[in-house]
């Protein structure tokens, strides 16, 4: 389907939506120092969107293509309508992942998660060490995530465990890599910090090393080639880092697409940070309009809206100028 833009300038053919991430709440226990939730936090915490519109939601977008959910947060426990969001999801056909902290997963809920049809569970952990774990998330939550590892396995879900890296557990790679072998997971993605929101404010405490990243993703080599298939390990390098820029979600507005806590229609997590970007909302407006004819979603489609030397650049089908949030915070 050709976009309409509404003025905007950009040309070309957008796909349909393949994943859909549900950031059901911004609330959340812990307060880690690297959370990519708002900073203005307070904005965006009143007028969650009711059951009843997120099942409108997940309905629009399946009626668009998309085939995968992501629920996700804040914590996304800390609602009571998790069980009934996963068996609507379950019965329109998506592939559900539930993106958690561990915290509010019971034996209840996860009996109730299995029975509805949730596919998924991805668990986060921080740290090998418990003071670690304390300090960064500002909880008391170590001995509970190994718990929630633990029901996670027990109920035959895939074990999924997220490592944000940072400088705090950067040279703990290959313990938390055996902790992970040991809590019995089937992949493990140690995704080094990226740089917007909370952890852009706290970056300055955040940030390792070059030598230390380079020494991570050795270690992390050296764990590949022993574990063999036995466990899946991602190790996603810092764009500060990167040889390269990244394409921006496989394409701004290709394949992605987010609907916050509030309600509003997001192409990418960050993509509030940019200036006089308007975004529609599911209150007002359908997904099916957001999507193909918002001047939010079109903004950085395709390749027109580039400037020189980007637009007869060689590279630009393979990063199509690289993520404009962080090309706006580091300007």
């Amino acid at each position: 389907m050709a976009v309409q833009n509404n003025g905007v300038s950009s040309s070309t053919t957008s796909t349909q939506p393949l994943w859909l991430l549900a950031e059901i709440t911004y609330r959340c226990p812990l307060h880690c120092a690297f959370c990519y939730n708002p900073t203005d936090y307070d904005k965006h915490t009143q007028n969650e969107l009711d059951t009843k519109t997120w099942i409108k939601v997940l309905n629009q977008a399946r009626d668009l293509g998309a085939l995968q959910l992501g629920i996700s947060g804040g914590e996304p426990l800390l609602r009571d309508d998790i069980e009934i969001i996963v068996e609507e999801a379950h019965q329109l056909g998506y592939y559900s992942n539930l993106i958690t902290s561990g915290v509010g997963l019971t034996d209840k809920r996860i009996d109730a998660f299995k029975k509805g049809g949730l596919d998924h569970i991805q668990l986060s952990m921080h740290d090998i060490t418990e003071e670690i774990n304390n300090f960064i998330t500002n909880t008391k939550t170590f001995e509970l995530k190994k718990k929630v590892a633990a029901m996670i396995k027990d109920r035959g879900y895939p074990m999924v465990l997220n490592v944000v890296i940072h400088r705090y557990n950067i040279d703990h790679v290959k313990e938390i890599l055996e902790m992970a072998e040991a809590l019995g997971a089937d992949y493990v993605e140690l995704a080094n910090t990226q740089y917007y929101g909370w952890s852009l404010i706290n970056r300055n405490q955040l940030m390792p090393t070059k030598e230390q990243i380079d020494h991570a993703e050795l270690v992390t080599n050296q764990f590949r080639d022993r574990v063999g298939n036995k466990m899946k390990v991602f190790f996603v390098v810092p764009d500060y880092f990167a040889e390269r820029p990244k394409k921006c979600m496989n394409g701004w507005g290709e394949v992605f697409m987010i609907v916050t806590a509030n309600g509003d229609v997001l192409p990418c997590h960050s993509a509030r940070v940019l200036p006089n970007m308007v975004f529609p909302n599911v209150k007002d407006d359908e997904l099916k309009g957001a999507w193909y004819d918002s001047p939010a979603f079109n903004k950085f489609r395709g390749d027109e809206w580039m400037k020189e030397p980007c637009r007869t650049c060689p590279e630009k089908e393979n990063d199509l100028g690289g993520c404009r949030c962080q090309a706006f915070l580091l300007t």
